[in-house]
């Protein structure tokens, strides 16, 4: 594998620069004075941004973007071979590597890599950590697979010790990694493209497990089924969370105010229990909150550092996100995409006032929706009304006999309406028609089904 010299910047391109992951590690690179470039589809927000910081950013993948100045080029999983910048690469003899490889070199530069893992919660829980980092005054390096408010995009360029990323199991990018502390959430099926099935996954995240060094620290979610099975062996230290007091963090005294928020007492070793209130909703949130606690007591930052920081946490884009209200109708875009994060965030949103809930969900990819039908079903019928956009098909092609119209009639089998529109011109149009004041109405999904709630705020 090609090795970067951090000492000596080079030229390296970025073949999907515009990604969440890979236009954080060019904005990296090119701090450090490498010389930056790449390529993708489309315009967004994020090529607008490395474009201002200098970073030549190429519209459409053609051979022709690789020149011969170029000394590695960086891919991500869904760049495949016949990608005409991946051929001329090849054809060049320019050495690649994967986004994954390039981001476990440059952990290897830190003192402390942090590494985030879980088929849920990663970008949220990454953001409580980077936010309690932040206020304790340690100045670290953040990845966030998101955009985060208090850093002004989704990367942040430290020059302390500390490293914070998310790490995701997809075709074992992860494994690729050099964490210190390891953080594992949950792990649930999930990118059956890729894994064979459940026992496959597990032993992605062993693997994971297994990286951390013997003066390293695995925080791992105790309601994990069998965790026992993940941590058995290691030679780090183990700390555990979850619901239980069997865990060695779990909350008692748990409330939520008006807007499903809770407050709740967090119980921890070494007389470190503690009073914790937070600004985002649902129970999977002190889940995610009680790992970042466990983390920031790891680092010896004092309990009221890291009590506040959460306390003071206000979301990260598109989880739980507040866009605005039409007509007394409540908007909220969320994420979720598995049917464990929609139960998650529906459940959340039961504590939030109001008079019907909404949810307009936009399946993600034809694998994802074929596995999980039935569990997506019962899901959305937590919602009151439930109305289903065409699947996004991300990097698939429709090869499966799998539409949103299955899922409708999964849902119809379970004695629950559920509406499907091929157009989010026809969805806006038939909410705006039936929501009335007081409903809460949530886009849902990791496509672009949050343009359906900014295109009605808009009119």
């Amino acid at each position: 594998m090609f090795k970067i010299d951090f000492n000596a910047p080079s030229h390296i391109h970025f073949v999907g620069i515009g990604g969440i992951s890979m236009s954080g590690l060019a904005e990296i690179l090119a701090d450090a004075g490498f010389q930056v470039s790449g390529s993708d589809r489309a315009r967004s927000p994020l090529t607008d941004m490395l474009e201002a910081r200098g970073i030549t950013v190429f519209y459409g993948q053609r051979a022709d973007n690789i020149t011969g100045d170029i000394d590695c080029i960086v891919l991500t999983s869904a760049i495949h071979e016949d990608n005409p910048e991946y051929t001329a690469a090849r054809e060049m003899h320019l050495p690649c590597l994967t986004r994954a490889q390039l981001l476990g070199q440059l952990m290897q530069n830190y003192e402390t890599p942090i590494a985030v893992s879980g088929t849920h919660g990663k970008t949220t829980t990454t953001s409580m950590i980077s936010e309690i980092l932040l206020q304790a005054g340690t100045d670290p390096t953040l990845s966030i697979g998101g955009i985060y408010k208090s850093i002004g995009g989704n990367i942040r360029v430290g020059r302390s010790g500390y490293f914070v990323t998310e790490a995701c199991e997809y075709t074992n990018s992860f494994l690729s990694f050099f964490p210190k502390i390891g953080i594992i959430l949950n792990i649930e099926e999930d990118h059956m493209d890729f894994f064979r099935d459940l026992e496959d996954v597990r032993n992605s995240f062993r693997k994971f497990a297994q990286l951390l060094p013997a003066d390293g620290c695995l925080i791992i979610g105790s309601q994990i089924e069998n965790v026992e099975q993940i941590t058995e062996g290691l030679s780090c230290r183990v700390i555990t969370y979850g619901m239980s007091p069997a865990s060695d963090y779990y909350p008692t005294d748990i409330q939520y105010d008006e807007s499903g928020c809770p407050a709740f007492t967090l119980h921890a070793p070494e007389g470190k229990s503690r009073s914790m209130a937070l600004q985002v909703p649902g129970e999977h949130n002190i889940c995610n909150a009680m790992a970042a606690a466990a983390l920031a007591d790891l680092l010896s930052i004092p309990v009221q550092v890291s009590t506040a920081a959460l306390k003071d946490y206000a979301g990260t884009d598109r989880r739980f996100e507040y866009k605005g209200t039409m007509d007394g109708v409540t908007i909220i875009d969320d994420y979720a995409h598995h049917p464990t994060e929609i139960a998650a965030t529906l459940k959340a949103a039961a504590n939030y006032p109001h008079r019907k809930l909404w949810c307009v969900f936009q399946p993600h990819t034809y694998t994802r929706t074929k596995t999980f039908l039935k569990d997506f079903a019962r899901a959305l019928t937590l919602a009151d009304e439930i109305v289903l956009a065409d699947i996004y098909a991300a990097r698939e092609t429709d090869c499966l006999g799998i539409s949103s119209v299955s899922l409708q009639q999964e849902i119809r089998s379970l004695g629950h309406e559920c509406y499907y529109f091929s157009s989010f011109g026809q969805i806006e149009k038939f909410l705006r028609e039936k929501c009335i004041k007081g409903d809460l109405l949530i886009t849902m999904g990791a496509g672009d089904v949050h343009e359906i709630g900014e295109n009605l705020l808009k009119k």
